[in-house]
């Protein structure tokens, strides 16, 4: 046998699945092959979607389910021994796996990342591979796990039978609290972005260390009414009869897993503190969700409760530890044991990206000033001061400043999608009612369908607050316009959420961060995959600050004359119980009472006295011009000319035209390559649609890199289409044949060169027309006939500059 003619898969099958069988290991139970752990990088064009690659390891052994411990990663002989110890490294990262390996067939090359072996690179034969036994016995060395701990880490999941596993992430989330726990830590801190399953991990960390008797009784502790009822009746489901929601301010002790609203628990004080009805010892763990909400802050009503069972370990969830000059998650539980990002999960195609639309308004950046003696609509003399966007909403209302935002927002509901579930945040509750009042003017067909079509859903009130659940329903259509303040920034699970809107001054990374979060799940059946955020008050200036790591795709400010809708985005473009809600202060300190007027405490700091409040309807208020920024690979925003930012990527890619053209030709899939682009932060669609402006040509990817990059006068896709024609190319084939690459240049013409690469278009009409899939292939002689003729007609249409 030649080793150097088999296949990496031949190499994985012949030799590195029989030696790791021979040293021990379970190939059903403890070995995964070609294991994808990413869903790849959801990639937007224009309306439409695609996936980037999953990230593949070609073995992961795990010591038990859901336990990864080491890596192999396999190439054919061909390669060294070492060739796939880099990617494997790179996978080791992600999945918190310490024992590396690569192989070509002929041994392994052993990387050991615990630092206990004699040498950090070993060679070992085929018959040396280590046993399970051993690498388990050093994993649980480097992480300081001794007998009694290893009992409770080798505590199984909790399988429903279903299939169901984590995310790679979750396992690195939930192995890394329960060996924490088992080691004997007492403070633990997991910080994992808005949607990546915060309760589902919670879930199976209480399970195992309940399972395993570490942790007899658990509080879970919540912040709303909807997630400790979603929490019970979901995710911590298999708890069963153990489980108990506490309510009605009664205590039963005969449980052990108890979930509470942090406020069912609180109290006045005549009937406050209902928890020191339990004996300070009574729980074993507490898990805070949300903890950013308080549980830091040495005076909050949370931080009461923890010291109260301090003896307890606390596990705190967020997705945006707080830390302030007063207030630090981290003060308080130490470093997180492990993060999991928003930007890492909209990498990994587990959370949704987003397109950003930035909207000035004339009176936003040019500021207003009343004239001398002017009245408000209530007679009140206004007080003469120029107000600007600070103001507005607060301590001065514009009224057609209000109308203007809704009727914005309005048309871009009708170009993209009228049904898609927004929500807008308002300064304060009374703005958040004028909102309401603006958009149910300006719909009156879509309020005449249903009068939910619009609903403020706020604190203060309970109709509102009663269509919450809706809302969040996918199967729910309305209300389809959410108008809120404060209330629906944490803890709303609006799965199919795919408008936010911003009419409100956000100053705080972590309330900027829970708001974004509120749009950043993925919902395949509802075609949910991306979002799209409106910002009419620079909130999102916030993306350049260090502290926020979710990158849009791109961000999109109206040029003059311009609609607020992208172009790529117009159709055909390529409930909580009244008082569960407890704002927590914002960093910086409230600038509103939620109400509707901005003001302050008095000098005792005993009264707080609302700032008088003045309203304008006669003030015209319109959109002005501002200038387009997009996302680039290194996800900071691109001020420089789109033109010279694609043609310096270009060129960083391909050093000269014969470099590119020699790409395109090698080439099988012509797509790969204009995917492999996009994901290097080529903005297909916006240069399009630039140089269209400019040249009147309806461009393809390659004439676009051609002219672009290297100065070629570009030719549409009709042109090179037309051209193929002239020079009678079909007459070498006919029948069945000619007709389909006849049909193929087309499809081409219209579509691009994607429609002519998949071979599953021959399923569709026109094709279908002429045969069936087999016949048609079988007209060129063949699967491999039909491709060659396929790669042939690429090489013709784009001969012109070959």
């Amino acid at each position: 046998m030649d080793k150097k003619k088999l296949s990496e898969r031949d190499i994985c099958t012949k030799f590195i699945t029989p030696a790791i069988q021979k040293a021990g290991w379970d190939i059903q139970s403890q070995v995964r092959e070609e294991l994808s752990f990413t869903a790849g990088r959801i990639l937007v064009r224009g309306r439409l979607h695609a996936r980037g690659k999953q990230r593949r390891a070609d073995y992961v052994l795990s010591y038990q389910k859901n336990q990864p411990i080491a890596i192999i990663e396999a190439k054919d002989n061909k390669h060294s021994l070492g060739d796939g110890m880099q990617q494997a490294l790179a996978y080791s990262d992600a999945l918190d796996a310490p024992f590396v390996f690569s192989s070509n067939g002929d041994g392994f090359l052993f990387h050991d990342r615990t630092g206990l072996g004699d040498k950090t690179e070993t060679e070992l034969s085929l018959d040396e591979f280590p046993s399970p036994a051993i690498l388990w016995a050093r994993y649980c060395q480097w992480k300081g796990l001794d007998s009694a701990a290893q009992e409770t880490v080798e505590q199984p999941y909790y399988d429903d039978g279903s299939g169901r596993t984590p995310r790679y992430y979750q396992a690195n989330a939930i192995n890394r609290t329960v060996e924490a726990v088992a080691r004997g830590q007492d403070r633990i801190l997991l910080v994992m972005a808005t949607g990546t399953g915060k309760t589902y991990t919670a879930f199976q960390i209480i399970w195992r260390l309940w399972k395993a008797r570490q942790k007899k009784r658990i509080l879970f502790l919540a912040d709303r009414n909807i997630l400790v009822d979603q929490t019970k009746s979901n995710d911590f489901k298999p708890f069963g009869d153990a489980m108990t929601k506490v309510s009605k301010r009664k205590i039963e002790k005969s449980y052990e897993i108890y979930l509470s609203l942090y406020q069912a628990v609180t109290g006045s004080e005549e009937e406050k503190n209902i928890y020191k009805q339990f004996s300070p010892d009574f729980f074993d763990l507490v898990v805070i969700d949300e903890c950013h909400r308080g549980s830091a802050a040495e005076d909050s009503a949370w931080r009461e409760i923890l010291d109260y069972f301090s003896s307890a370990t606390h596990v705190g969830l967020t997705a945006t530890p707080k830390e302030t000059k007063d207030v630090s998650n981290i003060d308080y539980f130490g470093e997180p044991v492990y993060t999991y990002s928003l930007k890492q999960g909209i990498e990994d195609g587990f959370l949704a990206p987003y397109k950003v639309i930035r909207v000035d308004l004339d009176k936003d950046l040019q500021g207003w000033r009343p004239e001398k003696g002017q009245l408000d609509k209530d007679g009140k003399l206004i007080e003469d001061r120029i107000y600007n966007a600070k103001d507005f909403d607060k301590t001065l209302v514009l009224k057609q400043r209000t109308e203007t935002v809704a009727a914005t927002v309005t048309r871009f509901m009708e170009q993209t999608d009228p049904y898609q579930k927004t929500i807008i945040f308002c300064e304060n509750i009374d703005h958040a009612e004028r909102m309401r009042q603006a958009l149910v003017n300006l719909n009156p067909k879509r309020i005449a369908e249903n009068r939910k079509y619009v609903m403020r859903i706020t604190g203060d009130e309970n109709e509102g607050k009663a269509e919450l659940d809706n809302f969040i329903n996918p199967e729910e259509r309305y209300p389809v316009i959410a108008t809120t303040s404060k209330l629906m920034t944490t803890g709303v699970d609006a799965q199919t959420c795919k408008l936010i809107v911003l009419d409100q001054s956000i100053r705080s990374m972590t309330e900027f961060k829970q708001i974004i979060g509120r749009g950043t799940r993925i919902n395949d059946d509802y075609k949910k995959h991306w979002f799209t955020i409106m910002d009419f008050k620079k909130a999102t200036e916030l993306f350049a600050d260090p502290a926020f790591d979710g990158d849009p795709v791109k961000v999109y400010v109206p040029k003059e004359g311009e609609d607020v809708v992208p172009p790529d985005e117009i159709e055909g473009g390529t409930g909580d119980e009244p008082g569960d809600y407890d704002p927590i202060e914002p960093e910086g300190g409230w600038d509103t009472d939620d109400t509707g007027g901005a003001g302050g405490w008095d000098d005792d700091d005993t009264e707080y006295k609302p700032r008088e409040k003045f309203v304008v309807d006669d003030v015209e208020v319109t959109v002005i011009a501002e200038r387009v920024q997009y996302l680039g690979p290194d996800g900071k925003l691109i001020t420089e000319k789109l033109r010279d930012y694609s043609k310096k990527k270009l060129t960083e890619q391909f050093a000269s035209l014969d470099d590119f053209l020699r790409r395109w030709s090698e080439s099988d899939r012509k797509q790969a390559v204009i995917d492999e682009l996009a994901e290097l932060g080529i903005p297909w669609e916006a240069l399009t649609e630039e140089v269209e402006r400019k040249t009147g040509k309806h461009a393809g990817p390659f004439d676009l890199v051609c002219h672009v990059a290297y100065g070629q006068p570009p030719l549409s896709r009709k042109e090179r289409a037309e051209n193929v024609k002239k020079r009678n190319y079909f007459a070498r084939y006919e029948g069945q044949a000619r007709q389909v690459l006849e049909t193929l240049l087309d499809k081409y013409a219209d579509a691009g060169i994607e429609e002519v690469e998949d071979i599953k278009v021959l399923q569709l009409d026109p094709f279908r027309q002429f045969g069936t899939l087999p016949e048609l292939v079988s007209a060129f002689g063949g699967k491999d006939g039909y491709l060659k003729a396929v790669n042939d007609l690429e090489s013709e249409i784009y001969s012109q500059n070959a």
